[in-house]
């Protein structure tokens, strides 16, 4: 099969946009028969036609309007392109973010905060895995990963990791759970406790705790996700070993109570980007005076 033509599809797109043949025409200064021809060849390499005639109009069928949302995207994305590498303005800027799926959605939240209300700017967020969300930053399709352990950099691969926050982690539960003990090594003793996965930096801290202590506590849970260990310690399954950040909301209205902070167990989260000769400006804004 031949290439596509995409001199066929910037004529298709003008004509579907103009809703007739003869304007498009008279503004691209070209007879109608050329630019209907273009068309021709596009629909009989689609093998669909694109526009049907009613009256003087033309109305595009199902296939023509799929083309025409492909087509916005397409030369939408041609236009993103010049206006970065001449370095200009935009009228609506994308930043690609991705997220660790563990990752806190509150701290999140606060890293968005900045540009949440601005009209000229599309946030598009990504989660998974570390190693998912580096290999997108790798390949230019993220322009800042945000993860709680900071990336090995080489030669080859030359992440930068800039440290935003760094949070206490606490033993949180309902007011039941807690029933006015503030001892941590007592409540930790007596309550089941809902704890992030083994080798994670939290889990790491805790279990050198509870070792030196010489307590060995009732796991109601191991999570791999903050958000599921929040839904958990409102529930009252037991005691959470997490940040506050994570359960700020339920901590401002008494829904759940803050024990006391774990000695020497924290989480740090990072901000990771690459080396890039044309970086997002908007990445620029978010990271300016944050980092720590």
């Amino acid at each position: 099969m031949s290439e596509f033509n995409y001199h066929h599809l910037r004529y298709f797109w003008a004509v579907a946009h103009d809703g007739n043949l003869t304007r498009t025409a008279e503004r691209l200064n070209l007879s109608q028969s050329a630019v209907s021809v273009q068309i021709k060849q596009l629909e009989a390499y689609l093998g669909h036609a694109l526009f049907e005639r009613r009256g003087r109009q033309l109305i595009l069928t199902e296939a023509g309007r799929i083309a025409l949302d492909h087509a916005d995207t397409i030369f939408a994305a041609g236009q993103e392109l010049l206006g970065t590498l001449q370095e200009k303005g935009r009228s609506r800027q994308a930043i690609r973010i991705g997220a660790l799926a563990t990752l806190s959605r509150n701290f999140q939240m606060e890293f968005l905060r900045p540009i949440l209300d601005r009209p000229d700017v599309e946030v598009i967020l990504r989660s998974g895995t570390s190693a998912d969300l580096l290999l997108g930053l790798e390949g230019l399709n993220l322009d800042v990963v945000l993860i709680n352990q900071p990336p090995a950099r080489d030669s080859v691969t030359q992440f930068v990791s800039h440290r935003l926050s760094e949070q206490p982690v606490s033993l949180v539960g309902t007011p039941e759970r807690l029933a006015g003990e503030r001892d941590l090594a007592a409540l930790v003793a007596r309550e089941p406790v809902i704890l992030p996965i083994a080798d994670t930096g939290i889990r790491i801290g805790f279990d050198a705790w509870t070792d030196r202590l010489g307590i060995r506590p009732q796991i109601a849970a191991e999570v791999d996700d903050m958000a599921m260990m929040r839904l958990l310690a409102r529930a009252g399954a037991g005691l959470a070993v997490l940040p506050p950040i994570v359960v700020q909301d339920e901590l401002s209205t008494g829904r759940l109570l803050e024990a006391g902070r774990l000695p020497g167990i924290g989480e740090t989260f990072y901000a990771v980007t690459i080396a890039r000769r044309f970086p997002n400006p908007i990445l620029g804004e978010l990271l300016d005076g944050r980092a720590i």
